[in-house]
């Protein structure tokens, strides 16, 4: 029987455990997106915590695709010495990191890119256009940005690189027909509507080699009218597993969706029955696919965690949150004590990121302060 501490491989990276840090936005990154020591300290106490493979926050590949401030950035080659430095901190607590590469497209910052944001298609904000359409050259120099952002990022120590293509950032716009009103190779149909990823998917693959682990995190669908459908995940995971992609992250929702169904949803899980938001998107995965699964969402009790290993739901258990509340939970979980992460998923560790001081639990830091 599968247990939460098995010792497992995806590709040649071999993980201690099934638990996985999800990708954030840190807000620790320089105004440049260079790497910073705060970053790296962040990322050793992911490592000591127990947590069997780190990914990176979204890391942008051009700065047109920047979405926030003190974001993380693999844009130039100026940016790998002091990621080298991070991977092997990580490297030195014997854990094992992957780096998340990300476009923002529509949901790009206009105001730090300083101009205006790029997408499948024009999308319109309270009747004003907030994103062009971007033309057929912007999206093969947007695959090379993203192969040539794997490149650097094996240069730098990483153990696999991930594609962002979830959370309505540009590659899930592509797949999703909510914010994709193309006409040409790149629109309409599923097929054209996944162009985009799969063209960036083997370009990264071609720079990365067929032993580096490529991984995807991809939503289990938008929870948006006219949006990307589960039945399409489970078309385009297909067709990832038969290019050879090496795992796939599910989530869900986008920041357009109903604030119940956005990916950072501000649910209190208090109980197990509300945990585990795509849980059903992921038993219909696994009936048709055996690419290993990595499941994010409201998971916050160890006794959840444990049943959807057990049961063949997921593979890995990928939590974001509650490792900002408590960096060493893992460890927690393995020393015995299965006590339930306290992260209430309030979002309010994003606040400090927003004024520039980096995520940190803040209700955690007021609880310390009222004892």
């Amino acid at each position: 029987m599968r247990d939460l501490f098995d010792k497992t491989e995806i590709k040649n990276m071999t993980l201690k455990n099934r638990f996985v840090r999800s990708a954030t936005w840190e807000g620790m990154a320089g105004e440049d997106g260079s790497c910073t020591p705060k970053l790296t300290d962040l990322m050793i106490q992911l490592a000591k915590g127990g947590v069997g493979l780190i990914i990176s926050g979204h890391t942008y590949v051009l700065p047109v695709g920047q979405a926030g401030p003190h974001q993380l950035s693999i844009y130039k080659d100026e940016f790998v010495a002091g990621l080298r430095e991070m991977t092997d901190a990580v490297h030195r607590e014997d854990g094992r990191i992957v780096v998340q590469l990300a476009h923002a497209g529509c949901q790009a910052d206009a105001g730090l890119i300083g101009m205006e944001p790029v997408g499948p298609s024009v999308l319109h904000t309270d009747g004003k256009p907030v994103c062009r359409e971007m033309t057929i050259e912007e999206i093969a120099g947007t695959v090379r940005a993203f192969s040539d952002a794997a490149g650097r990022a094996k240069k730098a120590g990483f153990d696999g690189v991930q594609i962002h293509a979830a959370h309505g950032y540009l590659l899930s716009q592509f797949l999703s027909p909510f914010f994709n009103k193309r006409s040409d190779s790149y629109g309409g149909s599923l097929e054209n509507r996944a162009r985009f990823l799969l063209d960036s998917y083997r370009a990264i693959r071609n720079a990365v080699g067929n032993d580096y682990p490529v991984l995807i995190k991809i939503n289990s669908e938008d929870f948006l009218e006219n949006g990307f459908t589960t039945e399409e995940m489970i078309e385009v995971a297909v067709i990832l597993e038969i290019e050879g992609i090496n795992a796939i992250e599910m989530s869900g929702g986008t920041g357009r969706s109903d604030k119940k169904f956005i990916p950072v949803r501000t649910v209190l899980c208090d109980s197990e029955d509300k945990e585990g938001f795509y849980r059903e998107a992921a038993r219909r995965y696994k009936e048709k696919i055996n690419v290993p699964l990595m499941l994010v969402g409201g998971i916050r009790s160890f006794e959840v965690a444990e049943k959807l290993v057990k049961d063949g739901v997921t593979d890995y258990i990928s939590m974001s949150r509650p490792l900002i509340r408590e960096p060493g939970l893992i460890n927690r979980w393995r020393s015995g004590d299965h006590g339930k992460s306290a992260c209430k998923s309030d979002n309010a560790c994003f606040i400090p990121a927003i004024k520039g001081k980096g995520i940190y639990c803040v209700t955690r830091e007021k609880e310390k302060a009222a004892r």
